[in-house]
């Protein structure tokens, strides 16, 4: 399985654009967070509508699953919490979103909201637990918009702005890999990267970028391989190797990431 990870668009619409016309070169499509943007003059539930038009097209292309971020919480939930109430429409378009694990090939993915006080974060907690029980031997893979805190992907420069609870039970229940966003600058700071592990979980956290292409990491299951595209250039890791610094640069393209020839090409 071949997926591509986004996240922090933040109503950038020619970034979303830039998704769309990808999206088909890739098994799977995923989005940890934060879709639309507090700060923008365009009102959120304008924003909503276009959003939501973007990933019909995108899950018309390929698959897609997405979580919340902080930027997507737009109405207070039954446990009195503020949730991104807007996602439940996701269900409509046969796109996996907060509170859902979802088999894809060979891996399950657990999509976690981004939580805004207690009662949520139990409800993530029982989640991870309840989709534990379930497992069949399959890659575990968990979506979630903050990274776990202590790792180099939650680093900004200064601090960690990571999930303590999630660095828990990432220690705890050791899944496979967790794909995340929310710390902008991670990639691009001194002591912060787009990439870590705690123990044998992988973690990727592609950061965001100004223009109209999104920072992206590309993940190939079968090959074992993870490369990460930036305005600053391009780096890469083994997955079936220790992560060792300084990463190793990407100067080609690997074949994994070869576009698709169309149907009957």
């Amino acid at each position: 399985m071949k997926l591509l990870l986004v996240a922090d668009l933040h109503y950038t619409l020619p970034q979303l654009d830039w998704v769309l016309k990808v999206a088909a070169e890739y098994d799977l499509v995923v989005i940890s967070g934060d879709l639309l943007e507090l700060s923008s003059m365009v009102d959120p539930e304008a924003q909503i509508v276009v959003v939501l038009a973007y990933l019909k097209r995108i899950r018309a292309r390929t698959r897609l699953i997405v979580c919340s971020g902080n930027h997507d919480l737009d109405v207070i939930g039954a446990n009195g919490e503020r949730q991104a109430g807007w996602l439940s429409a996701l269900a409509d378009l046969d796109v996996p979103a907060d509170g859902e694990t979802i088999t894809i090939g060979d891996a399950d993915f657990t999509l976690c909201p981004w939580w805004d006080g207690p009662l949520t974060l139990a409800e993530i907690g029982a989640q991870i637990e309840a989709a534990r029980t379930q497992r069949r031997g399959r890659q575990w893979i968990w979506v979630n918009h903050a990274p776990p805190s202590g790792s180099q992907t939650s680093w900004n420069g200064s601090r960690s702005y990571g999930d303590r609870e999630l660095a828990e039970w990432v220690e705890r229940f050791a899944p496979q890999m967790v794909l995340s966003g929310h710390v902008h600058e991670a990639p691009f700071s001194r002591n912060g990267s787009w990439v870590d592990r705690i123990g044998e979980t992988w973690l990727f956290n592609a950061g965001r970028q100004i223009g109209p292409t999104p920072c992206t990491v590309a993940i190939d299951l079968v090959a074992g391989e993870a490369a990460w595209f930036s305005l600053e250039g391009a780096e890469t890791v083994r997955l079936d190797k220790p992560l060792v610094r300084p990463l190793d640069m990407l100067t080609a393209m690997p074949a994994w990431m070869a576009p698709r020839l169309p149907a009957g090409a």
